[in-house]
């Protein structure tokens, strides 16, 4: 089964048209800064998954942690000042000139370059998983950077499922308005992974993977929270010593 899982890694993403080539850091920029209707609700909707990769924070308790896929830095507002904070970013126009960039201590390209700063009592991400085509590699390399009790905190948008391809169709309805263009395409583009491909490469290097749900189960919600403790250690050094990453 974790071979099987592995296999399918990394992926290949498809070309996108020049059409969106055009429209795509304006688009981005535009809906992570909620400027649409559609994009406004959808960050309150997705407030639930900062949340929730925050619920573990304790006032008064200082932890160090590294945010894969920081992007605006729009988790800061969630979690309040308790320790070293570290970004894996790196489109740095992203983050250079966002609130809260004081609060960064290192600033990383790649998971790689964290090895030196760690370990980390948490490591934390906020759709970002569903982007990543080596996500095994980014998965082991995060649980070898983990103290022993710590967690990687996973939000991701629960890809592949009938809620999730409803709620992409009424955005897509303000994309096509905006751009005469298809927003099936975009997403095919951004999202090579599954809410399921995430949940099978997390527990081929966790022990434990605790799900939450923002919805009634995980075929029909809108999004998915994990919490990852218990890191099999052995695991992720088979793993990357297979793909020739010394670590």
């Amino acid at each position: 089964m974790k071979e099987n899982i592995l296999s399918a890694f990394p992926k290949t993403r498809l070309d996108l048209p020049d059409e969106y080539k055009a429209i795509y850091e304006k688009h981005y920029l535009a809906n992570r800064n909620g400027q649409y209707k559609t994009t406004s609700l959808s960050q309150r909707l997705e407030s639930w998954m900062h949340r929730q990769v925050a619920a573990d924070l304790k006032a008064g308790v200082e932890v160090s942690t590294l945010e894969i896929g920081a992007g605006t830095l729009n988790q800061l507002p969630y979690e309040p000042v308790c320790g070293p904070y570290d970004i894996v970013e790196p489109f740095r126009i992203l983050w250079e000139t966002a609130p809260g960039r004081e609060r960064i201590r290192n600033a990383f390209d790649d998971i790689s370059e964290a090895k030196s700063s760690g370990p980390y009592d948490r490591i934390t991400n906020v759709a970002v998983f569903e982007h990543i085509m080596d996500l095994p590699m980014v998965v082991a390399q995060s649980a070898l950077l983990l103290k022993p009790s710590g967690t990687l905190r996973v939000a991701i948008p629960n890809e592949g499922t009938p809620l999730w391809k409803l709620g992409t169709k009424v955005t897509g309805h303000e994309f096509k308005k905006r751009y005469g263009l298809k927003y099936e395409v975009l997403m095919r583009y951004e999202h090579v992974n599954t809410a399921a491909d995430i949940e099978g490469v997390l527990k081929v290097f966790f022990e434990r993977a605790r799900c939450k749900v923002f919805g009634l189960c995980k075929s029909l919600g809108f999004y998915r929270f994990y919490e990852c403790s218990q890191p099999k250690l052995d695991a992720a050094r088979e793993f990357l010593q297979n793909r020739g990453t010394a670590w």
